[in-house]
């Protein structure tokens, strides 16, 4: 039921409008000050961290592509309503750890390595004091479009955004054999931390491809977790080597799109619309 509703809300079918009537209502009814919507909490899994998922930002005319002024109205709004960014380590530290979490925690991810990321996101991300996590796929740093290990440098020093793998070439990881798997993972990972002297704690699967097998592979390598392309969020019940994550695109109404994916997610669980 969850993954159809969520579905129909990414293809904006005729539900949507529906859809987000009842979630304004309920919004309305619940909210306490502001907006406070990624901050709930269960009495038996506790405190739910939104993972939000991007790829590039950039003036694109792109689904994959948020425009940088989108993409501050965005962080503004997060910062304006109380939402406060974690890193993947505190999260991982939080739901294994008990370490402790800010209120309405968010965590921003970025696929691939997209130059952009530095040009446009970074400088946002540090206005608005914003962390955020990219995933680099390795091969292609410093090719035309891509970050440079320079600029990964960089941001990985300044404390505001994590570097993590995407792996060495991108490839689905379920179509690989094992030993292809076992280079992709473990190349990528020593890579990012021998050029950027730390350690690499976490993956995002490429395409979002992945089963049982994979995901024991990845722990093999030494990572932390890996996250997925599924829509949701995460908690300590969660699995965190298949973290759910929410994408967000550039549509033809991107914040309201961003408000849609941001209040959904939460506003399923709270009334009692799991998955299965």
């Amino acid at each position: 039921m969850y993954r159809m509703i969520a579905r129909i809300v990414a293809q904006k079918r005729i539900l949507l409008p529906v859809l987000f009537a009842v979630a304004v209502c309920f919004l309305v009814v619940q909210r306490p000050e502001r907006s406070k919507a990624a901050g709930n909490a269960d009495s038996v899994n506790g405190p739910k961290v939104i993972v939000l998922n991007y790829h590039k930002v950039d003036y694109m005319n792109h689904s994959l592509s948020v425009q940088p002024p989108d993409f501050e109205q965005q962080m503004a709004f997060l910062k304006d309503n109380g939402y406060h960014t974690v890193t993947p380590h505190e999260m991982y530290m939080a739901f294994t750890d008990g370490a402790p979490l800010p209120t309405n925690p968010v965590l921003i991810t970025f696929d691939d390595g997209y130059a952009d990321n530095y040009t446009y996101a970074y400088p946002i991300l540090k206005k608005y004091d914003m962390k955020a996590a990219i995933f680099v796929i390795t091969s292609l740093m410093g090719k035309p479009g891509y970050l440079t290990w320079g600029q990964a440098a960089e941001m990985e020093a300044s404390g505001v955004v994590s570097i993590e793998s995407h792996t060495v070439n991108h490839g689905s990881l379920t179509e690989l054999t094992d030993e292809q798997v076992r280079y992709e993972l473990t190349e990528a990972k020593h890579d990012i931390e021998q050029r950027l002297g730390k350690e690499v704690e976490f993956l995002a699967y490429p395409t979002g491809a992945y089963n049982l097998h994979i995901a024991s592979l990845v722990q093999e390598a030494g990572y932390k977790g890996a996250f997925t392309v599924r829509y949701g969020n995460m908690d300590r019940a969660a699995n965190f080597y298949a973290i759910e994550r929410v994408p967000i695109f550039h549509t033809s109404d991107t914040f309201a799109s961003f408000l849609e994916r941001l209040k959904f997610v939460p506003l399923f669980e709270r009334i009692g619309w799991v998955k299965n």
